[in-house]
């Protein structure tokens, strides 16, 4: 392994342990500063943070994967997901960054829910905080899974830690920068590394789909259009092959941002009410040049590597291949740093709201209710070290598929939060039970659905992405337990 690129990783390393020791001093004193970031994000870093803790590994290993595998046709998701989150900067930005302020100055999703719903507010935080605590156990877990096969790609025999495999070096790595700069630093540390991640990984999905393009051997748009259409014309095609289960299963993915308690939980940080619709100007700029890199990558990658001879394995580590293949060794350094950047950007959002909601939502509702801020955050700093090993066991299969471990959480919390955050801040008849309903029939369709394999097979057909029952499921239960249960004293308070 050339030095050069050792060169450009330790100082990525260095860079983010630098932030969350600068974070450290300024934002740890209380609860709401560990796990907000005192509510003073502005709209520039809340809007990269909310893209790269969104985004995460999938980005650069798993989007290009699939892309590289079925072509056009797997850019529906990243279409959906530029809809989706459009529409949850539009609707979801602004209401809830207005309304956990003025339910109790909620500093958690569940905390928020049960200021909400005073009547069910046992129940739900209990109910949110283990949907949130399993699932981004899975979700954490995905990360971890791909800094793993990064090592195990790029670094083969180079890493010996204690004669784990290279695999599980990349997951141990990976997770320990992460739990340093998170542990220390808390929300901002977090929010202050996703806004210069995100800055890394949009440079690197401009930069790497140019140079497989028009760099020696690439051969530019129309040869690479003419090898993939000689290999297989339904590659460049958006419809052929893909029937309207197919379709519709990609598009959803998009739902799933109104549930992500990591993502929703940056605009309850921002700044002030005014900056929403500029950090969603920033965030989105942002997101279609990522999405529109990690499209190009892996369409244009599969082009190249048919061109070169080159034998992909495992198209998931096409960005992994190709930044080692076509770049100077610092440059490489750099794009592994990108590839980084995607992965821990994420870990390190989900590790904090999985520790707010033990912290909050657990250990002062259930065994101190008098725990003071300091101590507070001293447990919050432990449940980040818990909630990060249990993600490394999950993640200790080197066979694990991230888009896969990522479709089930994202679908999990799309479902089981979603509908229930977008009728708790614009219909006034929510009300607890219907809340309750709704989380729980969402959450429980998604696992039922996963385990009966419907999302890989369905009636003889294409499976059917899970989220698209769990949301209409858990969307149906809020509005008919509610209309059925209606509580006055929640629906006279939404309304004062």
């Amino acid at each position: 392994m050339a030095i050069g690129v050792w060169i450009s990783l330790f100082a990525y390393f260095a860079l983010m342990i630098a932030i969350g020791l600068y974070a450290m001093r300024k934002s740890t004193s209380t609860s709401e500063d560990y796990m907000l970031g005192g509510r003073a994000l502005s709209p520039q870093v809340a809007a990269l943070s909310a893209g790269a803790s969104d985004m995460s590994g999938w980005l650069l290993l798993g989007l290009p994967g699939a892309m590289f595998v079925s072509g056009l046709g797997s850019a529906w998701i990243g279409i959906g997901l530029l809809v989706g989150a459009f529409f949850n900067w539009t609707l979801v930005a602004p209401r809830l960054r207005e309304q956990t302020v003025h339910y109790g100055n909620a500093i958690t999703i569940p905390e928020f829910l049960a200021n909400r719903f005073p009547t069910r507010a046992m129940s739900l935080r209990t109910v949110s905080a283990i949907v949130i605590v399993v699932f981004f156990a899975v979700y954490t877990a995905s990360g971890l899974v791909a800094g793993g096969k990064l090592f195990e790609s790029a670094f083969s025999g180079v890493i010996n830690i204690g004669g784990l495999s290279d695999y599980a070096a990349g997951v141990v790595i990976t997770l320990g920068v992460v739990l340093v700069y998170t542990v220390i630093g808390g929300f901002l540390a977090v929010s202050m590394t996703d806004f210069v991640q995100g800055c890394i990984m949009m440079l690197a999905l401009v930069i790497m789909p140019a140079v497989v393009l028009f760099g020696e051997g690439g051969g530019g748009f129309s040869q690479a259009s003419q090898t993939l259409n000689e290999v297989d014309p339904t590659l460049l095609s958006w419809t052929e092959g893909l029937t309207f289960i197919g379709w519709l299963s990609a598009v959803t993915w998009g739902l799933g941002y109104f549930g992500q308690p990591h993502i929703i939980v940056r605009f309850m940080a921002i700044r002030t009410l005014k900056d929403v619709p500029i950090a969603r100007n920033i965030g989105m700029s942002w997101m279609l040049i990522s999405l529109v890199g990690a499209i190009s990558l892996g369409v244009f990658g599969r082009a190249y590597a048919i061109r070169n001879g080159m034998d992909v394995q495992d198209p998931e580590t096409i960005f992994i291949i190709l930044a080692d293949l076509l770049f100077h060794p610092l440059i490489t350094g750099f794009l592994y740093a990108a590839l980084l950047a995607a992965i821990m950007s994420t870990i390190s959002s989900q590790l904090l709201v999985s520790s707010s909601s033990l912290t909050e939502d657990f250990y002062r509702l259930f065994l101190r209710k008098e725990a003071t801020d300091k101590e507070t955050v001293g447990v919050g700093r432990i449940s980040v070290v818990l909630v990060g090993l249990v993600a490394a066991v999950i993640a200790s299969d080197p066979d694990s598929q991230v888009l896969g471990l990522v479709s089930n959480a994202w679908a999990g919390f799309g479902a089981a939060f979603g509908p229930l955050i977008i009728l708790s801040l614009m219909w006034s008849r929510t009300n607890g039970a219907g809340a309750i309903a709704g989380m729980v029939v969402g959450a429980v369709t998604v696992m039922i659905w996963i385990s009966l394999g419907w999302n890989g097979e369905f009636m003889g057909g294409p499976g059917v992405y899970e989220i698209i029952p769990g949301f209409i499921a858990s969307f149906i239960a809020i509005l008919v337990v509610s209309s059925v249960t209606a509580d006055a004293g929640e629906y006279q308070q939404i309304q004062r």
